[in-house]
């Protein structure tokens, strides 16, 4: 459904926060994907094209290209590198040889936060349809607030290299700013989950009319945000799926644990660990009650200076304006004391509105298809302990276990840039992507169970080179 302009109670950015925004798992930088170039022709391998209409779809653009892969996308412009920087290891290889269509367009939306294409309207989405097609399609929603291409390297490649169709959207609003979409508290989030259903139904319509008959598999794939977005449609749509997988997910509960439950710690704490001297014991033991590992210390100037602050506040405003007033996603880097201060947020304090709109996006457990996570034991952005853990237990917790795979990453985080900057001490978690979307595929078409849920431990003897492809799932 179209989302309402935000109210009043909704104020700028300051720059500081945007500038910060660019450099964040949760946010890409500044779109400038420019307008859609013309189709590259064809004409012997992409017929029918005048019959490919997009359900519901305000607009749409489709052309048909020589490759469907980021080696040919980022070249022709119908793919944004901004969209997806930060979010996988730089010697990720890039497949090619996926010749197909592509179909970029937008739903009817009020927000203009996606600035892709100079379209600047929301609810952004792609569909790509490969030739060469193995019956399948893989739909996926964009990770932080982040727009459609973001998933494009992590796992849209591997999709379409493996012959699935694959649709992606932006969930409806983007950017750091993404809390001024919606009326109320929380419906900027809870769009996300309508836009995911809503591409679903009209890319399956897409694929039937391209292929001449429906997806033998519909698969959902999402990481971080994604990750949640998979998890909240096997749990509510179940019959638009096959299975899915979610990669790092995170975690939205009433009572908590949730994003603002251990960030404010984090961001409480942290300095006094930093400083050295007589407190910094106690603040680690702070940090590590909060849920964030020892082991991972060396990750947390980092997530301190990038990640903590920015996405405690800008979620925080989403969820719970309230609490600074009128002012927009609080005071940046604030020092505990400061009224109105993220760092000193309390969420079982707050008045119980913020509960009923963390309750519009909340999970419970109750998925109604095959489903595989992973998540990284070194994640410090939304630690393991407080999110996936958590919710194995409630997937348990409502009798669904046999319909779950559950994978913790010795040494994976929460991008795998960082497995660039930390060699050996951090894990990419994209190969554990392509074996967990291997062993679901045995599962749905074979009722080949995965490997039971367990802890992957790092390899004493894997170099940098080989963790890029390895990550058995009975390790």
């Amino acid at each position: 459904m179209p989302v309402d302009p935000p109210s009043n109670r909704r104020r700028w950015l300051r720059p500081a926060a945007l500038a910060a925004a660019a450099l964040t798992a949760w946010t890409a930088a500044p779109a400038t994907a420019a307008p859609l170039p013309p189709d590259t022709a064809r004409p012997a391998l992409c017929s029918r094209t005048d019959t490919l209409k997009v359900p519901g779809a305000e607009h749409q653009q489709l052309s048909c290209l020589t490759e469907l892969t980021t080696a040919g996308t980022v070249a022709s412009g119908h793919t944004d590198p901004a969209d997806w920087a930060g979010l996988t290891p730089a010697g990720l290889a890039t497949p090619t040889g996926v010749p197909g269509i592509q179909i970029d367009g937008y739903f009817p939306d009020s927000s203009t936060t996606n600035t892709n294409h100079g379209w600047n309207h929301d609810s952004q989405f792609v569909i790509r349809l490969p030739d060469r097609w193995n019956g399948g399609l893989v739909v996926s929603g964009a990770p932080g607030v982040r727009e459609q291409y973001a998933n494009d390297r992590a796992f849209g490649d591997w999709a379409v290299a493996n012959g699935y169709a694959f649709a992606a959207t932006d969930k409806g609003a983007t950017s750091a700013a993404f809390h001024r979409d919606g009326r109320t508290p929380g419906d900027a989030l809870a769009e996300g989950n309508h836009r995911v259903t809503q591409l679903t139904r009209a890319a399956r319509q897409v694929v039937a009319r391209r292929y001449d008959r429906p997806p033998a598999r519909t698969l959902a794939m999402g990481m971080s945000n994604g990750g949640y977005l998979v998890r909240w449609q096997l749990e509510n749509h179940p019959e638009l799926y096959d299975g899915g997988v979610d990669w790092e997910g995170t975690l939205w509960r009433t009572e908590g644990p949730n994003l603002l439950t251990f960030l404010p710690p984090a961001l409480r704490h942290y300095p006094a660990y930093a400083a050295g001297g007589a407190g910094a014991e106690q603040a680690h033991r702070a940090l590590t009650d909060a849920g964030f590992p020892a082991g991972s210390e060396f990750l947390w100037p980092f997530h301190h200076q990038y990640y903590w602050d920015l996405t405690q506040r800008i979620y925080r405003e989403e969820l719970d304006p309230g609490f600074d007033g009128a002012t927009e996603a609080g005071t940046p880097f604030c020092a505990p004391g400061t009224p109105a201060c993220d760092a000193d947020y309390v969420y079982v304090d707050r008045p119980k509105e913020v509960r009923k709109a963390v309750a519009k996006i909340a999970l419970t457990g109750r998925i109604g298809k095959p489903l595989i996570t992973f998540h990284g034991t070194y994640d410090v952005l939304l630690p393991i302990s407080r999110s996936s853990d958590v919710y194995a237990q409630l997937v348990k917790r409502e009798g669904r276990g046999h319909l779950h795979r559950y994978y913790r990453v010795e040494a994976g985080t929460h991008v795998d840039s960082l497995a660039d900057a930390f060699p050996g001490q951090v894990r990419p978690l994209v190969p554990c992507h392509r074996s967990a979307a291997t062993a679901l595929e045995r599962w749905l078409d074979h009722g080949v169970r995965p490997p039971s849920s367990r802890t992957l431990k790092l390899p004493s003897d894997a170099s940098p080179e080989k963790l890029l492809t390895y990550c058995p799932l009975n390790g």
